[in-house]
């Protein structure tokens, strides 16, 4: 059932969501999103995330110490094939405001979508039905893909 959610997407935007639930093996979404990463690591699928999401996952291990959680994540995102890391420049930040304003998001959801569409991304995967709203690429939420 991914595959046919995903059909026509071979370059995809990741929010913080599911690469928590990857790294962490959330119950609910675990093999939805092993099976997106597993994809990725292919070659199948190519993956774009914003260094927002660094930032957001590496939050929890740092404050509660938690090195081996740290690594993981570092490890996943700087280090993986076919899934970059994307900065927030100016353009992306232009572009966000233009996105916040039009979708009434929140200035990180706008910051992750803006890069997603400056990469050329066809699709985002979230858990945030929020975003659904934005049509300059096709939105695809974890639930849709259970």
């Amino acid at each position: 059932m991914t595959s046919m959610a995903l059909a026509g997407i071979t370059k995809i935007g990741i929010d913080t969501s599911p690469i928590i639930y990857f790294v962490e093996a959330n119950p609910t979404y675990d093999r939805t999103v092993t099976s997106i990463f597993q994809q990725i690591a292919n070659g199948t699928l190519f993956g774009v995330t914003s260094v927002i999401t660094l930032t957001e996952v590496l939050n929890h291990p740092i404050r509660l110490g938690l090195r081996q959680l740290e690594m993981q994540y570092r490890t996943l995102l700087i280090n993986s094939h076919n899934l970059e890391l994307h900065p927030i420049n100016s353009g992306v930040a232009v572009l966000a405001a233009e996105l916040r304003a039009r979708y009434n998001l929140r200035t990180p959801h706008a910051l992750q979508v803006s890069v997603a569409v400056q990469a050329g991304c066809q699709g985002f995967l979230t858990d945030d039905n929020g975003i659904k709203r934005v049509t300059e690429l096709r939105v695809v939420l974890l639930d849709e893909l259970l």
